[in-house]
C-alpha cells in the first residue's frame, strides 16, 4: 500500500463485510494454545502485524505453527516454553508486551521484549508493578519503565491479590497469565469491568477460575494449573466493526452490516453511545455471535465517560461521529488516550478540527461542537501519526464526508491489512 491514501466521498454504501478476527482473542488463542500440551487449532485469526507478532514469539519460545487452509494449527511442547536468547519483538503490539511480560515471568531466565518506535514510548510500569509482586523482575527505561524491557523470572513465582488501579483488561491478563504457573492463587480486583476475553478462554482451557461481580467492577481468582488444548473460533473484531457502524450512521446514504462480531458487554458500549445520538444502529443475535446493522441516521450531541469504552479505543470513532452530530459532545476522563499508540487525546482533537469543529479540553475532558452532518465536513489531510485507529476514524470522515488524504496510511496493517479494500467494496 502506498504511504500515502486518498479517500473521496462515497455517493452511496451498501453492503455487507467481516471484519478481521478479534484482535483480543487471537493474542489470547495463541499463547494459551503455546503454553498447553498438545496441538490447538484457530480458525479466524488475525491477519494483522500486531498478532503476526505474537505469533512469532510463541514459536521463539518453543511452540509449533502450521497453516491449514483457514485453519492455524498451535503445538505446545509437553515440557512447556523455553527462554529465546534473541530478544521478543512486539512490533506496534502493546497487547503482545505486556501479556508477554506476565508468559514470560513463568518462565526460567532473563528475557528481552522489544518494540518499534511508537511501542518503546509506551508504559510498561502498570504491569511491571504487580509482576514484581509476584517475584519477576521487569526492568526498562524510566519511571514508566519504557521499552526495551528486562524480564527476570524468579525462582518461585508467588501468587497476588492486585487491585487493578487503572482499567486495563492487558495488565489484568498478564497477571492471570503469569498466575497460571505460581505457588499459590491469584486474585484481581477491577473497579470497572474490563474486556473478559482472557477469563473466558481461560475457563475453556480448564483452567479453575471463580468470577464474581462486585459492583461495576470484578474480581477474578484464579488457581494454578496449565491449559488445556482447545479448537478456538476467533469471531469478529467489535472494535473494527466500530468504524463502520459509526460509517453508516454518518454518511448521508448507507446501508451496511457487518457479520459475525464478538459482543460481550465490555466490548460494545460504543452501540449504546451511538443509540444515545439517534443512530439507526443495532446488534442482532445470528447464533452465537452477532449481526451489526447500521443506516444513516441524524444524530444529537451526547456525554460520553470513559466507563463506558473501558479500553477507550472506540473513541476516536465516536468522535467523529460527534463532528456528524448536532450540539456539543463531551467526552469525559479520558486521559488514558495520551497513553495509546499515539496521544490520541490530542490527534483525535486535531482529527475534528480538521473537519471544521470547534474542539477545546479542560483536564481530562475534551469538548465537540457537531457541524450536524458530514456532509458539512471539510475536505483534509491528515497525519495518522503511525496509529491504525487513527488512520480508520480519518478514512471513514472523508468516505462519508469531502474526502481527505491520509499520511502514513499504510499503518493500518498492525490490526486491518484490508481496511481500505474493504471500504471500496462498500461503495
Amino acid at each position: 500500500m502506498n504511504d500515502v491514501a486518498k479517500v473521496h466521498h462515497a455517493r452511496q454504501l451498501r453492503g455487507s463485510l467481516r471484519v478481521p478476527g478479534d484482535k483480543s482473542t487471537s493474542h489470547r488463542a495463541l499463547m494459551l494454545s503455546a503454553l498447553a500440551v498438545g496441538q490447538s487449532t484457530i480458525t479466524g485469526l488475525s491477519p494483522g502485524a500486531d498478532v503476526l507478532a505474537t505469533s512469532a514469539i510463541v514459536q521463539q519460545l518453543g511452540a509449533a505453527r502450521d497453516d491449514d487452509e483457514r485453519l492455524v494449527l498451535i503445538t505446545g511442547p509437553d515440557e512447556g516454553l523455553r527462554a529465546s536468547a534473541a530478544p521478543l519483538d512486539c512490533g506496534n503490539s502493546g497487547t503482545s508486551m505486556r501479556l508477554f511480560c506476565g508468559v514470560v515471568s513463568a518462565i526460567a531466565g532473563s528475557h528481552e521484549l522489544v518494540g518499534d518506535e511508537s511501542l518503546s514510548k509506551r508504559p510498561m510500569d502498570r504491569v511491571a508493578l504487580p509482576l514484581g509482586l509476584m517475584g519477576a523482575r521487569v526492568s526498562g527505561h524510566g519511571e514508566l519503565i519504557t521499552p526495551p524491557l528486562r524480564v527476570k523470572s524468579p525462582e518461585i513465582l508467588h501468587g497476588v491479590e492486585y487491585h487493578v488501579p487503572v482499567a486495563s483488561a492487558q495488565v489484568k491478563s498478564a497477571v492471570l497469565l503469569a498466575g497460571l504457573a505460581a505457588s499459590s492463587t491469584t486474585t484481581i480486583h477491577e473497579d470497572v469491568r474490563t474486556r473478559s476475553t482472557t477469563e473466558e478462554m481461560l475457563h475453556a482451557t480448564g483452567v479453575d477460575l471463580d468470577i464474581e461481580r462486585v459492583g461495576e467492577g470484578r474480581r477474578i481468582t484464579l488457581t494454578p494449573g496449565r491449559p488445556r488444548r482447545h479448537d478456538w473460533y476467533v469471531p469478529g473484531d467489535p472494535s473494527q466493526a466500530a468504524f463502520f457502524a459509526v460509517l453508516g450512521a454518518i454518511h448521508p446514504d448507507a446501508t451496511l452490516e457487518v457479520l459475525s462480531v464478538e459482543a460481550s458487554p465490555e466490548r460494545v458500549g460504543f452501540v449504546g453511545v451511538l443509540a444515545r445520538m439517534g443512530a439507526d444502529v443495532r446488534l442482532v443475535e445470528n447464533g452465537q455471535f452477532h449481526v451489526l446493522h447500521s443506516r444513516s441516521s441524524s444524530l444529537a450531541a451526547t456525554e460520553i465517560h470513559a466507563r463506558e469504552i473501558p479500553s477507550v479505543d472506540e473513541v476516536p470513532i465516536l468522535t467523529v461521529a460527534a463532528c456528524a452530530a448536532s450540539g456539543v459532545s463531551a467526552f469525559r476522563a479520558m486521559g488514558e488516550l495520551r497513553l495509546k499508540e499515539s496521544d490520541r487525546f490530542s490527534a483525535t482533537m486535531s482529527l475534528a478540527k480538521s473537519l471544521g469543529c470547534r474542539v477545546w479540553s479542560e483536564g481530562e475532558d475534551f469538548f465537540v461542537e457537531g457541524v450536524a452532518s458530514a456532509e458539512n465536513f471539510l475536505e483534509f489531510t491528515f497525519a495518522s501519526l503511525l496509529d491504525h485507529r487513527m488512520v480508520m476514524a480519518a478514512a471513514v470522515a472523508g468516505c462519508a464526508g469531502n474526502g481527505c488524504t491520509i499520511e502514513s496510511a499504510s499503518t493500518v496493517s498492525s490490526s486491518y491489512p484490508h481496511f481500505f479494500r474493504d471500504l471500496a467494496l462498500l461503495q
